[in-house]
């Protein structure tokens, strides 16, 4: 299918996933004429390589639409931060929603769009979002009022921040609506998958003029603004000369679906000279033990954790990279995905195995362990880091101590602080009474740091949505909300 096809349909009709047919290349002369570009133009010529459908032009005013003021409130967008010598963290909260997922988030939609005018589809699209807290606010501001467009949102009661759900409930826009789902994330995630193979719901929207998409990670639309970060982050460190053109240097990603750290795998099969992928689990360490073991098994405890937007047991972009280590063999991955359906575990030959074990590595952090690295660093660096971010440092760390691999080494930041203002209060022993907006101002006393403006701007929002579902419950609601 051509690329325009793939954005505009989001999921394939039997649930699987779409992936590229080869991996265009960037050598050492390509990254070295990237590093005096802008962001924008980074990611014009990223995207560009694989969305071949689409003219230059376009992607350029795409791109400077996206990651522009006042979107994005740092003229890098997607900044370093330089920790010590060797240690720096990429900051990817500057966006709109203070998460990652707006790296993506601003630019999907302009693609999006496009794709279904260039397909000649005349229907409009619903698209449909699980989130484990930030992917939902971040489609939702990115789709919200966006003509011919609809958007839906599921989320796990009680599974997100205050914070974060406060963000969602309070959205605005004439074409969104969010619902909390009792259960966890991978219940939702379930859910909205099932909803896109059901023929006779497919069958019922296009009666009523409705086509399906998705804006979650299982989008292909979504993953490759995620690759562009990691080719910049790598040019940044060249123009500030802390690295040599074609030195090889290690991600270390907080992991739960498994988008982010599957863009850094696709930008090291570009050519990106990556040494190592670490995979930073919480609690839910369901990747570190398959990383270790070659075993998925997710037969076990669910935690709801300080990290939520990693509590999630079954990642379903895993299965792209299946495809890629076991030689794109389609009935291989089938066969995972089968047993894991029925068993809720699969395990992967010795071959796939070695494949894992050159590029990845994999390491977990306890709720403790989460608490403590944000009061050392904050104490040692003057440093804010948030929960999910202080899991990926906790694990780079281990995996020096580990290895003695000193290679320069980035921590991908994935979310300001301010999002989880209870967990970060308690872990720099400043708890506080109150909730959601109630602790932003708790925080910034706290840490000196100012509260982000989108967020600040809660103070004025109430929420809008109230709905609740149980997982079976979702396809009705869908239809409720269309039909």
């Amino acid at each position: 299918m051509s690329a325009s096809g793939v954005i505009a349909r989001g999921l394939s009709d039997d649930g699987g996933l779409f992936v590229p047919d080869d991996f265009p290349q960037i050598d050492e002369k390509t990254v070295m004429s990237l590093v005096s570009k802008s962001y924008a133009e980074r990611a014009a010529f990223i995207t560009g390589l694989f969305l071949d459908d689409f003219d230059r032009e376009q992607l350029d005013l795409f791109c400077a639409q996206a990651y522009c003021s006042p979107g994005f409130s740092h003229p890098a967008v997607a900044p370093l931060h330089k920790l010590d010598a060797g240690t720096f963290f990429l900051e990817l909260w500057h966006g709109p929603t203070c998460a990652f997922k707006d790296m993506a988030l601003q630019l999907m939609p302009r693609l999006l769009a496009a794709s279904l005018r260039m397909e000649g589809e005349t229907r409009r699209v619903c698209v449909l979002v699980a989130t484990s807290g930030d992917t939902g606010k971040a489609a939702l501001e990115g789709f919200a009022d966006t003509p011919d467009t609809s958007i839906m949102v599921f989320y796990p009661r009680d599974g997100v921040s205050e914070i974060q759900e406060l963000q969602m409930l309070s959205q605005s826009g004439g074409n969104v609506n969010v619902v909390a789902v009792e259960g966890n994330f991978d219940d939702a995630q379930a859910g909205v998958k099932r909803i896109f193979s059901d023929d006779e719901l497919r069958c019922t929207l296009d009666k009523h003029g409705f086509l399906l998409s998705s804006a979650n990670s299982i989008n292909w639309g979504r993953l490759v603004p995620q690759i562009t970060y990691y080719v910049s982050a790598y040019c940044d460190l060249l123009s500030c000369g802390e690295i040599k053109a074609g030195e090889k240097i290690n991600f270390c990603v907080p992991t739960g679906n498994f988008g982010n750290i599957l863009s850094a795998y696709y930008a090291e099969k570009m050519g990106l000279p990556i040494n190592r992928l670490i995979c930073a689990s919480n609690r839910n360490d369901v990747l570190t033990q398959f990383l270790g073991t070659g075993v998925y098994d997710k037969n076990r405890p669910f935690y709801t954790t300080v990290s939520p937007s990693m509590d999630i047991l079954v990642s379903s972009n895993l299965e792209r990279l299946l495809f890629e280590l076991s030689g794109k063999n389609g009935d291989a991955v089938a066969g995972y995905m089968s047993s894991l359906s029925k068993k809720g575990s699969y395990e992967v030959p010795d071959l796939v195995r070695h494949e894992l074990s050159r590029i990845f590595a994999g390491g977990r952090c306890s709720e403790q362990e989460t608490l403590d690295t944000i009061a050392r660093v904050h104490s040692k660096y003057k440093y804010l880091i948030d929960t999910h971010t202080a899991v990926a440092f906790k694990v780079l760390t281990d995996y020096r101590e580990q290895t003695g691999d000193k290679r320069p080494s980035v921590v991908v930041s994935t979310a300001s602080p301010y999002k989880f203002c209870e967990s970060v209060l308690k872990a720099l022993g400043a708890e506080r009474s109150g909730k959601g907006c109630e602790l932003l101002d708790a925080l910034s006393e706290v840490s000196g740091c100012p509260v982000p403006a989108p967020l600040e701007a809660l103070r004025e929002k109430t929420p809008r949505f109230t709905g609740l579902v149980k997982r079976e419950e979702m396809k009705a609601a869908v239809t409720e909300f269309l039909v």
